[in-house]
């Protein structure tokens, strides 16, 4: 099952500060949503454990995630691959920074994932709807977090 998102997220921190927080992996881990647990790498790499539950499918998934900031183009990409309980996640994102006059920054987001497994056979509005509360509770965490930074 594949699907595809789209957003964007007004950041009240600077360009400078966004940088800094998604250059970090642990900050970036702070933000996902049920974390179990992070095993950071280097500083691109990361193993994430976190509960997960799509309708009937519930448990702890674990994923690799690798960020790849890309400052020459004021874009972040961020690749995630894993899964858990018989389900794979295959998810590639990416977000343009772009500040503002107002010294915010506006984080113009999309992902596209493809699951497989239990996960993608409770339905897909059900899953999409989860992936969507998923990646918009990212987003909207690392916002906050910046700005409290």
């Amino acid at each position: 099952m594949k699907l595809e998102y789209k957003g964007q997220e007004n950041v009240q921190a600077s360009p400078e500060k966004v940088w800094s927080f998604i250059q970090d992996p642990q900050k970036v881990a702070s933000c996902l949503p049920d974390l179990k647990s992070v095993e950071i790498k280097d500083d691109k790499n990361m193993v994430a454990t976190v509960g997960v539950a799509v309708g009937p499918v519930r448990g702890t998934f674990k994923f690799n995630i690798e960020l790849d900031p890309r400052p020459e183009e004021n874009k972040m990409m961020v690749r995630i691959r894993g899964g858990g309980l018989g389900s794979a996640v295959d998810l590639t994102a990416s977000a343009d920074i772009k500040g503002q006059d107002d010294q915010t920054t506006l984080l113009d987001w999309q992902g596209q994932a493809t699951v497989s497994g239990p996960a993608a056979t409770v339905g897909g509005r059900v899953l999409d709807a989860q992936a969507r509360r998923l990646i918009e509770t990212v987003f909207a965490n690392m916002g906050q977090k910046m700005s409290e930074a």
